[in-house]
């Protein structure tokens, strides 16, 4: 299976945590054309923005690693550059850009530079005003999106936050689970 029907998969599976807006990107615009790719560009700096944004969607537990570990903060700019919009694309870079402002404005230090506790808070804010402002798409819910397709379609999010069955049996529809069990991999 090649990695673009694989995301198609899994963005399926996680249909109703993913916005609208990413779904139809994902089903209806995954291929750009080539002269729509490519309209933003991040720097290494950015990737690690995402990455730290991405570990607070999706934290490392006693159970697995978190998105950081996955590799989310390079996938989100590529997925970003070679499958949305261009609209999308300067959405996504313009909050991106808002958030470390927002970084700087609120405790006077950029986003990296910010305590675990002033990260998660400064994320909240974005979830809160996402929300009161009805926004079809926005910087959170495109890059909170791209955390979850991007971890769940990981190795780490398919083989250590799911349960994983290298070798799999029969196809059992009916599998009792135990409490605490992790969802299958698929």
């Amino acid at each position: 299976m090649d990695r673009r029907k694989a995301l198609k998969n899994v963005a399926f599976l996680l249909g109703t945590a993913l916005s609208s807006s990413t779904i139809g990107v994902l089903f209806e615009n995954f291929t750009l054309p080539e002269d729509e790719k490519n309209q933003v560009s991040f720097s290494g700096t950015d990737e690690e923005i995402l990455a730290e944004f991405a570990d607070i969607i999706i934290p490392t537990t006693k159970l697995s690693p978190g998105a950081k570990a996955a590799g989310v903060g390079t996938f989100i700019p590529m997925m970003i550059r070679d499958c949305y919009p261009p609209a999308m694309q300067h959405t996504f870079a313009s909050g991106l850009k808002e958030m470390e402002s927002k970084a700087m404005q609120d405790y006077n230090k950029n986003f990296l530079s910010l305590a675990d506790d002033q990260k998660q808070k400064l994320v909240g804010d974005l979830r809160k005003d996402t929300i009161d402002k009805k926004l079809p798409y926005s910087f959170f819910t495109i890059a909170r999106d791209l955390t979850l397709l991007g971890y769940f379609s990981s190795e780490i999010g398919c083989t250590q936050a799911r349960e994983y069955l290298p070798i799999p049996g029969k196809y059992d529809g009916n599998a009792e689970y135990k409490p605490g069990q992790k969802a299958w991999a698929t």
